[in-house]
């Protein structure tokens, strides 16, 4: 469910740049004012609206984290306590997979959830996203791998949760480290690539929204300077 929100939201998002630029398009070839206006006015929102969210992003960074990380705490302390919301569930698993990590902190935040709670003896009882697969060759330390990513049956054969738990031994095959500090190694890592494409994205607007005005404006003198030439 995640993926197919995402999906439709950036189709839909695509829908829309296309429109946006047909409407500059057609107004700068069949030299129309008002679709001109209408395309500078729909830049300029976008790009307020950006600016906007950056100052909120940059002012607002600690409530920000705090609200993030007390989203992720509450999804972690109702992991499986209702089968039929899972949207959440499935969305930080995803997370835990691909940044290779395990809790929010550390994976000790999953050994306090009530619903995972077992007997310690036979291994703590972790979300499959956890495991590390790099750490051991041994597929029999689970006793339930059911995640697509880990799983070989064919789909028909999963089940419909996937979400499913593994018990791994107490010497844990599971990754180390918070997903906190991964997301912070992330962003470092990525901050200059973060930084130059909203940079670009800002800066093509600006030329956009210069053109389109330059064009509206000017739309008789640059018909009545062509005409002159021909």
């Amino acid at each position: 469910m995640p993926l197919q929100i995402w999906s439709k939201a950036l189709a839909i998002s695509g829908i829309l740049t296309m429109g946006l630029a047909l409407l500059g398009c057609v107004g700068a070839l069949k030299e129309l004012r008002c679709l001109l206006g209408l395309y500078f006015g729909i830049l300029l929102l976008l790009f307020v609206t950006q600016i906007t969210l950056g100052i909120l992003i940059s002012t607002q960074r600690i409530r920000l984290e705090r609200r993030m990380k007390d989203i992720v705490q509450e999804t972690i302390r109702n992991y499986h306590a209702n089968p039929e919301e899972t949207a959440a569930e499935e969305s930080w698993d995803y997370v835990q997979f691909q940044l290779r990590c395990c809790g929010w902190n550390s994976p000790q935040d999953w050994f306090h959830v009530s619903s995972l709670s077992g007997n310690v003896s036979e291994g703590y009882r972790l979300p499959c996203s956890c495991y590390n697969s790099s750490a051991t060759n041994d597929s029999a330390i689970f006793f339930k791998i059911s995640l697509p990513q880990f799983n070989p049956l064919r789909p028909q054969e999963r089940p419909a949760h996937s979400t499913d738990i593994c018990v791994v031994p107490a010497n844990s095959y599971t990754y180390r480290e918070g997903c906190a500090r991964s997301l912070q190694k992330w962003l470092h890592n990525n901050l200059i690539s973060i930084v130059g494409i909203c940079l670009g994205v800002g800066l093509l607007e600006l030329s956009f929204m210069s053109l389109s005005i330059f064009l509206c404006r000017n739309l008789d003198k640059v018909y009545n300077r062509l005409a002159r030439y021909h």
